[in-house]
């Protein structure tokens, strides 16, 4: 890593965050890109949709046989997401949850998983309603806590899940506590960090010493609300060949389009994070400071409980803000309702600014009694601050809440 925010000298948002890692923007234009692996020696890689490929002889091919078990535009998305992660490799899946339906199949019957108590929903449904009726023993525990995790933690344990930032909650893990408590427990334990809010350019769990970082690709990563994929890292070479052989056999692969799309996505995506970041930070100050709204949450803030440890751990913030606006569900829905620059919509990481409602969205699968002790509520609203005019974005936010609550509630 080195101190290369040269851009943001002029912006103190980036003060007091780790510094940006080394050769990002340079990575992620450049490896797996390389001319010379075509024959045409095009500058940007090509969309291979062929779905089988010709061997000189039974059994010997050019590298690639079937695209659900390798393929050219694949390749090229993979090496270049391994890169930014810091890792030796990466898997592309279908989705997010294709790709924590993949890591889970390496376990079996009987088996344990420990996961962040407050995750998306679509995690929380598949742990809870698909994955334990499969046979897995699955506790939820709130991950921050290193003393709860370690109570958490079984003989049949096999796999720690968490995500930092938590969705919808903001809350943030310290990734190194955790890995090391559990590795210390048992070295033969998963460490798997849910990366989808921050991307790879503002945290690497790797380097902190998880075991795999995983992505919904759908948000950040892609970054234009037109692809839905999954992506998986590591740096341990027998997780990989173990992921590697269910990539394949339970058949949850990309289009090559797809692909093509998303490795696209990643060559912007410094310029599209540190705009989110700053943006975010306008819109955070501002909501902070309405009297229409109960609390903030945002880990760039220094009012976030876990400021300092988000500064520790990530070079900056993402574009995820929630917030409680004050009053009851009325005024929740009323001012979802008058966004116009903000779509009501689920999914986040994208260019355009999107609003929702976890209870009601993102969030309904998970059980009303959980959703109520994570603090879920009615009043809670989740934004996903986009690249728009800023001052356009906090617009439409003051307009809104005029129309959802009185200046003086």
């Amino acid at each position: 890593m080195e101190s290369n925010h040269a851009e943001h000298e002029q912006n103190d948002i980036f003060a007091g965050f780790s510094a940006a890692f080394k050769s990002f923007a340079s990575d992620a234009i450049h490896v797996g890109q390389e001319p010379e692996q075509w024959t045409s020696m095009a500058v940007v890689p090509l969309i291979s949709l062929s779905t089988t490929f010709k061997q000189t002889a039974p059994g010997k091919h050019a590298g690639f046989e079937y695209s659900r078990s390798g393929n050219p535009t694949r390749n090229c998305l993979e090496k270049a997401v391994a890169a930014l992660d810091g890792a030796k490799y990466c898997l592309a899946l279908a989705s997010g949850l294709a790709a924590t339906v993949t890591i889970t199949h390496m376990l079996k019957a009987g088996d344990g998983i420990v996961c962040m108590d407050d995750v998306y929903g679509g995690t929380n449904r598949y742990f809870q309603r698909v994955a334990s009726e499969l046979g897995l023993d699955v506790t939820l525990a709130d991950l921050r806590n290193p003393e709860k995790l370690k109570a958490a933690l079984k003989s049949n344990t096999k796999l720690v899940w968490m995500e930092t930032p938590t969705n919808p909650t903001m809350k943030v893990v310290d990734i190194k506590t955790c890995s090391d408590l559990v590795h210390d427990y048992n070295k033969d334990i998963i460490v798997v960090v849910d990366n989808t809010f921050m991307s790879a350019y503002f945290q690497r769990p790797l380097s902190f010493g998880a075991d795999i970082c995983m992505y919904s690709a759908t948000k950040y990563m892609n970054g234009h609300s037109d692809v839905v994929m999954g992506l998986v890292s590591t740096n341990r070479d027998d997780l990989y060949e173990r992921l590697k052989f269910l990539q394949n056999a339970l058949g949850c692969v990309p289009s090559p389009f797809d692909c093509y799309l998303c490795n696209r996505g990643l060559k912007t995506l410094h310029l599209r994070m540190e705009r989110h970041f700053q943006n975010a930070m306008a819109v955070a100050k501002f909501l902070e400071a309405d009297p229409r709204v109960e609390r903030v949450i945002f880990p760039g803030l220094p009012s976030h409980p876990q400021h300092e440890l988000m500064k520790r751990q990530c070079t900056g913030c993402s574009g995820m803000i929630t917030f409680y606006i004050k009053g009851q569900l009325e005024h929740a829905t009323t001012f979802l309702s008058n966004l116009k620059v903000f779509a009501m919509a689920e999914s986040l990481g994208g260019y355009e600014s999107l609003a929702e409602h976890p209870a009601i969205m993102t969030h309904a699968s998970v059980p009303e009694k959980e959703r109520r002790v994570l603090g879920i509520s009615d009043t809670m609203i989740r934004l996903s601050v986009g690249l728009e005019d800023v001052a356009d974005i906090i617009e439409d936010l003051k307009q809104a809440l005029t129309a959802a609550c009185s200046p003086k509630m």
